[in-house]
């Protein structure tokens, strides 16, 4: 029974002596209420029980979440803030012997943090520039938690609630702007259909007078073809003019001078104009009868 009993004892310190960590854990011995210099871990790590007090540390990155805190900006303006910090323990032994609890510290470093930057920043600027308050937390909070061996990795801001006479102001705001845009949008496209008109009017002029330039070149260029058809057709009738006058003998001009006496010799007319010398016709005439040939009896 006494053997029984001695094994269950030596079970229990030997659990007691032995601890195995798994990679993101650390293990800070304090030895007769002394840190060791170092951490141990991870893996198997030796103990020496009531004499050693072993703490274990998480070293991974963790989400702190500040619930919403009112602040006052700079302009006397109160708005409720709750943003995340999202921190890493680096220095395990810092961590549990430089503060008694690490991350309620933070906790209570971020709401007083973020009152003293939300204070020097006015509410316009509170709204616009939360990156820039972001980053102002990160390096105000950094500053003090590095002595705890926790490093701040980032700060991002949630949610801002101004006052509600704010809201609605910018709920009125944001209607007029949207009104504005709409008006600028509307007048945009006004400007660029009368634009679009006016080049399409200005296209149909340019096209309409090439148009009537082309017309009036063609009319030009037909004109210009009858007139030479026209010439041409006049020097032809005056050529074959000209080749039957050559064919035409001194008789039948004399004879048709003749005809043209008797026509004119029917006319009611007391006075002639004649374009040959009358003397030198009759003269024409007087041959040509001698010599014409008489009919036999």
């Amino acid at each position: 029974m006494i053997t029984y009993i001695l094994l269950g004892i030596l079970a229990l310190l030997l659990f007691a002596t032995l601890k195995v960590l798994p990679e993101y854990q650390r293990l800070v011995v304090l030895r007769l209420g002394r840190a060791l210099p170092q951490a141990k871990g991870p893996g198997l790590v030796i103990v020496i029980p009531i004499i050693d007090t072993p703490i274990r540390v998480d070293l991974r990155e963790r989400i702190m979440e500040i619930p919403k805190q009112t602040c006052i900006t700079r302009d006397n303006a109160p708005i409720s803030i709750d943003f995340l910090i999202y921190l890493q323990i680096v220095d395990p032994l810092a961590s549990v012997v430089n503060v008694q609890n690490v991350f309620q510290a933070t906790e209570g470093l971020a709401t007083t943090t973020l009152r003293a930057v939300i204070g020097d920043i006015a509410l316009d600027d509170v709204l616009s520039k939360r990156d820039e308050i972001n980053q102002k937390l990160r390096v105000k909070l950094d500053e003090v938690t590095h002595r705890w061996g926790v490093q701040v990795n980032a700060v991002e801001i949630k949610e801002i609630l101004p006052p509600a006479e704010v809201q609605e102001s910018m709920t009125k705001q944001m209607a007029a702007e949207r009104t504005r845009r709409a008006m600028v949008t509307e007048a945009e496209g006004t400007k660029q259909a009368q634009i679009l008109r006016a080049e399409g009017e200005k296209t149909a002029r340019i096209l309409e007078a090439e148009a009537q330039k082309e017309a009036l070149i063609l009319q030009a260029e037909a004109q210009r073809q009858s007139q030479l058809l026209a010439a041409e057709g006049y020097a032809l009738a005056l050529q074959k003019i000209s080749e039957a006058a050559r064919l035409l003998d001194q008789n039948t001009l004399t004879l048709q001078y003749l005809e043209t006496l008797k026509n004119l010799g029917q006319s009611t007319s007391t006075k002639w104009i004649l374009p040959v010398e009358v003397t030198g016709l009759a003269r024409q005439v007087g041959e040509w009868m001698q010599n014409r040939p008489h009919p036999r009896s």
